[in-house]
């Protein structure tokens, strides 16, 4: 801020300078945005450039010679991946029903239910988000065995349906949510259900596809706790089923690998680049405010 005279030696109102940020300043955060993109992409080029190439030029970046279309079709039958699909597809599936289900029902009653300990349990449900899931693992299998869920879906996906995140999500939204529409669904005679379903759901809806997003993403790429649960071909999502294609004891070659690892990350990255706006909307609604 500066003061300056005017034509009769008065202070005039003072002026605000803006100052404009550094184009050294703009080029660095370009530079290192682009740097940190090439970092997280940089696996996913080398995999597509190894699926296209023979195995003795796959890690030959001579890109005159050496390019094949055989490892899609050697890998493709080498394994079973239309069922290591449908498996992950049903996996992710119920997953995210489940998961629906409890974190709707729980997050409507922390956000408009006061009662003894609402605090406590929702700080509980908070500190879910502090622990690893590998960190539950030795007790999870054992509940798993005890209901003999061993090698099925339901057994892979009950220990993920309760989220603490997606609880977290939707009671912060269902705060927002003016009280007069409840109150306008209660004089229709609604029930706590009725307001629940006709009221706080359909507003919630950019909040359950953001969520959805993560849930299907995160759960897509599971691998550990699937890997310990599941041991026929008939359960073994697409992660499990990739790992055992590629074992060293297998004998598959680099090519073979990325060729496979292209089939198994492409359903998401063609839904992703089919749909990255609608992506990117529901993210932005979805804020926590």
């Amino acid at each position: 801020m500066s003061y300056t005279l005017d034509s009769n030696h008065n202070i005039a109102a003072p002026s605000v300078v803006i100052r404009r940020p550094l184009a050294w300043g703009v080029w660095l955060d370009k530079i290192g945005a682009w740097i940190l993109a090439l970092m997280w992409i940089a696996p996913l080029l080398f995999a597509a450039w190894a699926a296209f190439r023979t195995p003795e030029a796959a890690l030959n970046f001579d890109w005159r010679h050496g390019w094949s279309l055989e490892n899609f079709t050697t890998a493709w039958q080498r394994a079973p991946w239309l069922q290591y699909v449908l498996n992950t597809v049903v996996l992710v599936t119920v997953i995210l029903i489940g998961q629906f289900v409890l974190c709707t029902l729980a997050a409507f009653a922390f956000a408009r239910f006061q009662f003894a300990g609402s605090g406590v349990l929702f700080s509980l449900v908070l500190l879910q988000l502090f622990i690893l899931p590998e960190v539950l693992i030795v007790e999870n299998y054992a509940m798993v065995s005890r209901l003999g869920l061993m090698d099925s879906v339901w057994g892979m996906g009950l220990p993920y349906m309760a989220s603490a995140f997606g609880v977290f999500l939707l009671r912060q939204h269902f705060k927002q949510i003016p009280r007069e529409l409840e109150d306008a669904a209660r004089v229709e005679g609604c029930g706590w259900l009725g307001v629940l379903w006709k009221v706080y759901v359909p507003l919630a809806k950019p909040i359950y596809v953001a969520y959805a997003l993560v849930s299907v993403s995160t759960h897509w790429n599971n691998f550990l706790w699937p890997l310990v649960i599941s041991s026929s071909d008939h359960t073994r999502p697409l992660t499990v089923g990739l790992s055992l294609f590629g074992a060293p004891e297998s004998g598959v070659s680099i090519a073979l690998i990325s060729a496979a690892t292209l089939m198994t990350v492409a359903p998401l990255l063609t839904g992703f680049l089919l749909f990255q706006r609608h992506f990117i909307q529901a993210f932005l609604r979805a804020g926590v405010r």
